[in-house]
């Protein structure tokens, strides 16, 4: 199985930094980060499409990297599972980077508007729009799509 970045050994900080100034590059009015359990767990930010503000929740999820990494170890040893725990959140924002930057191009390149790139990411301050999607069971999706 490929995972890419499994095995990335930039520190998240140095990750979330480089999103960040990502973020700045194209305008992001302001730019936060959520923890739990002193961790970054997303990345929110205010970036105007279309002269409307919106903002926009971009998460990492360790947890699903963690339980593909973890397939992969038949007998863990000592610190095994920490190290990969590591990795997965390493990983994990790492993706998120590279996400970002593959977007960010196309945006620039003209392929896409920002609202193509970000539409499932809108944070109304509780729930991305994806979220208040799958709530719903995709019912405002068109039915050829949502099936």
């Amino acid at each position: 199985m490929f995972i890419k970045n499994y095995t990335s050994g930039v520190p998240v900080p140095k990750t979330v930094s480089r999103i960040e100034e990502l973020l700045a590059k194209i305008g992001a009015k302001a730019i936060g980060k959520d923890y739990k359990d002193s961790k970054v767990v997303s990345i929110t930010f205010q970036l105007e499409i279309n002269g409307q503000d919106h903002l926009v929740r971009l998460p990492a999820n360790p947890n699903a990297i963690f339980d593909c990494l973890r397939k992969q170890v038949r007998r863990p040893h000592n610190g095994t599972l920490e190290r990969l725990r590591d990795q997965a959140e390493r990983t994990a924002w790492k993706l998120q980077q590279d996400w970002l930057e593959v977007e960010l191009t196309n945006i620039h390149m003209n392929q896409k508007h920002p609202l193509q790139c970000f539409l499932a990411y809108i944070w109304d301050g509780q729930r991305t729009y994806f979220d208040v999607l799958q709530a719903n069971q995709f019912k405002a999706l068109p039915e050829s799509v949502a099936s």
